[in-house]
């Protein structure tokens, strides 16, 4: 996109701008077009066909065919202003094909029978001009067909049917709680996604699928006067895969820590956490930097999100470990010949991770996947062992199997898909365990909360995790604050020295709506469940002013 075109569709709004740019295509529509209706399935159908048929005359062994509509509104504030509102339709259709045992793959958002089988034969001609130098052909696991099939994101408020004003007035609320609480300064915003997807493809399936995610968030900031510090402190809410419900049906189910914050569960109270997020960002301000050392670290949901994201979900693309990806975001420690030896021990007896595209609410959760598979569980790091990785159709004969795990997504109809992360998420603990337990049974240790700053190595195995609140635990208790704190590890040794997890009551979700991956660069969203876990003995070092 050009940098003309973007500072047009953001409308030069600062926070619109920081969103991935291919968020951002489309055209500018008002928030009365997201809800007007498109094209039907009988006609979707009819398109599909023009599009299978003239591949297959072309010459295509296999197409599969992607008609898509993507809305996409985003809200921004900051204090008593609203800073920008964007409403974004993107519609057309890919045409992905296998022609001379060669991947093809074509787009139009012209919507006319002719121009599509256009796109068709385009697609079947690259595919061919690529079989000049594929050394291999694809092989295809093979999927059946399953007719005509719909799927819907089971939300109960559709978040596009809320007035702008309703939802700009919760925004104001936000702002006004966090600045009537001590507040510097602060910025709030609301994502909201619809992908209405039609899938078809020569194996015989015609799939229509509705799907929502949202992302309430904030960023609060705290400002000492006298020394010109600052201190911040975003939101502890999870982008999710549910309807506005998710901010409206409160009271919020929550998770209180003794001494410490609260956290929710499947519901969220933005107003009651942007007001804590000011008391906590003032309170930073004079908390105690830590002593680096080693200490047991407490990880909330929030915290250990990412973390999974980072050194499970990436390392564990069949993609990266083959290399396909080394050329912009690396390779992976964790090689086939790991997973060939049957006894890699990625994690502790405990640790069980899980790739996942049916749990509920989840970022990740669809009917089907963008080659038609549906949604499965599997597991990928058993009892502490790594046993699977993450794979589409044309890759899991690589892997023994037959059958492909239904990781194929695709950004837009203009993107070809490829393998990207499903939900992974580490499995609750058997016995009855709660955080107030963890809490008492740790002597010295630093309960974390939230996202921070991350860094890690192209094979995903070095790294360094921060985040939004540090509390230090002495004796089983709480004392106080600290800050400047980041834990440093590599993946087998953190992941071995997980000791202790809390039970499923405790089980919440964490995410990203802006994972990024491929050239050229796409983004997924995906969610990552888990208890508050214990990791005993990690590294901390101080990240800011001396002691």
């Amino acid at each position: 996109m050009k940098r003309r075109e973007f500072a047009k569709l953001s409308g030069l709004g600062v926070s619109a701008a920081l969103l991935p740019a291919g968020l951002l295509t489309g055209r500018r529509v008002s928030a009365e077009d997201l809800l007007s209706p498109w094209l039907d399935v009988a006609l979707k159908k009819r398109l599909a066909d023009v599009a299978l048929n003239a591949a297959k005359s072309k010459g295509a062994t296999y197409a599969d065919v992607r008609i898509g509509r993507y809305l996409r509104q985003y809200l921004f504030t900051r204090e008593n202003k609203v800073q920008n509102i964007v409403n974004s339709e993107s519609y057309g259709i890919g045409i992905r094909v296998i022609a001379n045992g060669t991947w093809g793959f074509a787009s139009t958002n012209e919507m006319s029978a002719e121009s599509i089988a256009r796109c068709a034969a385009e697609a079947v001609d690259m595919a061919k001009a690529n079989a000049e130098i594929q050394l291999e052909p694809v092989v295809l696991a093979p999927q059946k067909g399953f007719g005509e099939k719909t799927w819907k994101t089971p939300i109960k408020k559709n978040a596009f049917e809320i007035p702008v004003k309703e939802k700009i007035d919760l925004l104001m609320e936000v702002n006004g709680a966090a600045m009537k609480n001590g507040a510097s300064f602060v910025t709030s915003n609301l994502f909201f996604v619809n992908e209405q997807k039609y899938f078809a493809s020569t194996d015989g399936s015609y799939i229509d699928q509705d799907i929502h995610r949202m992302w309430p968030t904030f960023t609060v900031s705290a400002v000492n006067k006298q020394t010109g510090r600052f201190k911040s402190r975003d939101a502890l809410s999870a982008p999710i895969g549910m309807g506005y419900e998710y901010l409206s049906d409160n009271p919020a189910e929550k998770i209180v820590i003794p001494n410490g914050p609260t956290t929710y569960r499947y519901a969220y109270n933005m107003i009651e956490d942007a007001t804590a997020a000011a008391l906590q960002a003032k309170e930073k301000l004079s908390a105690k930097s830590v002593p680096a050392g080693k200490y047991d670290m407490i990880l909330d949901p929030s915290n250990l999100g990412l973390t999974i994201h980072e050194s499970v979900g990436h390392p564990l693309e069949l993609d990266r470990v083959l290399g396909y990806e080394a050329n912009l975001a690396g390779t992976s420690f964790a090689t086939m010949e790991k997973l060939k030896s049957k006894n890699f021990q990625y994690g502790s007896k405990i640790v069980n991770l899980r790739a996942d595209k049916i749990q509920p609410n989840t970022m990740g959760l669809v009917g089907y996947d963008d080659e038609g598979v549906p949604g499965k569980q599997w597991d990928l790091v058993k009892n502490g062992i790594l046993v699977n990785f993450q794979a589409t159709r044309d890759q899991v004969h690589l892997l023994g199997e037959k059958e492909s795990q239904g990781c194929s997504f695709a950004e837009s109809w203009d993107s070809v898909q490829f393998q990207r992360m499903p939900n992974v998420s580490l499995q609750p603990g058997l016995d009855k365990y709660s955080i107030h337990d963890m809490i008492k049974d740790t002597e010295k240790g630093i309960y974390i909360l939230g996202r921070g700053s991350s860094s890690i190595d192209q094979q995903r195995y070095n790294f360094q995790f921060s985040g939004q609140l540090f509390y230090e635990i002495k004796n089983g208790a709480i004392v106080g604050m600290l800050d400047d704190v980041a834990y440093q590890s590599n993946t087998q040794e953190f992941w071995n020295s997980c000791a202790r997890i809390c039970d499923k009551d405790d089980y919440r979700l964490f995410g990203t709506f802006f994972d990024g991956k491929g050239q050229p660069g796409q983004v997924s969203a995906v969610s990552h469940g888990c208890p508050t876990t214990r990791f005993n003995g990690v590294n901390v070092i101080n990240t800011g002013r001396k002691i």
